[in-house]
């Protein structure tokens, strides 16, 4: 996540966790006269590690609203935005340590804030976790396999990489479950059909 991204999503999670949901992580996507902030949310694991059940449009619209709500008052975003609210699909983000720790042995594919080893992209199986540090098993310029160590905080993006044929599906990339996205405007405090806006 970015230091903005980090800063909102610092803000949010108490609001998202009293609604019994777990803030994943949060991208915030500036662009010139209006910005995209995506929140992605999931049920909390239970004792086996797995959610007990997925997440809902209802999920989103409750997180939706109260996240308004807030950011209403806490205003840390000062320009247009659009707000969207998703559950994290099936090629799920990482965006912690924990994250990462909770999928060991899976695949992903990584993006870095810098450089490591010449590598700024790539795919690789987690291989472990230490504190901050994400071990990924990669494939070196001579064929062979070799350890990458990344910090999390280096971490640009990071997403699963479904094994489709174990799913008993196809390549193909199914949408994920997304919640309601409400346009944010400084011009109107009054709600729209779908997509109510707010003051900035």
């Amino acid at each position: 996540m970015t230091d903005k991204a980090h800063e909102i999503a610092a803000l949010l999670i108490p609001t998202v966790s009293s609604l019994g949901l777990e803030l994943l992580g949060a991208e915030y996507l500036p662009s010139a006269g209006s910005a995209m902030l995506r929140l992605y949310i999931d049920v909390p694991a239970d004792a086996s590690g797995q959610a007990p059940r997925a997440v809902t449009i209802e999920d989103c619209e409750a997180v939706s609203r109260e996240v308004s709500a807030q950011l209403d008052v806490e205003d840390p975003i000062t320009s247009h935005y659009t707000l969207e609210v998703s559950s994290p699909g099936i090629d799920r983000p990482l965006f912690t340590a924990a994250q990462f720790a909770r999928f060991t042995g899976e695949s992903a594919k990584v993006a870095l804030r810098l450089p490591q080893e010449g590598r700024r992209r790539f795919q690789a199986r987690i291989v472990r976790v230490d504190g901050n540090e994400i071990t990924f098993g990669v494939d070196a310029a001579d064929g062979k396999a070799t350890e990458l160590v990344v910090r999390a905080d280096n971490i640009d993006k990071a997403r699963l990489v479904p094994d489709w044929a174990a799913l008993g599906l196809s390549a193909e990339k199914p949408k994920p479950g997304r919640g309601p996205r409400k346009d944010k405007s400084k011009s109107n405090h009054k709600p729209a059909a779908d997509k109510p806006s707010r003051a900035e």
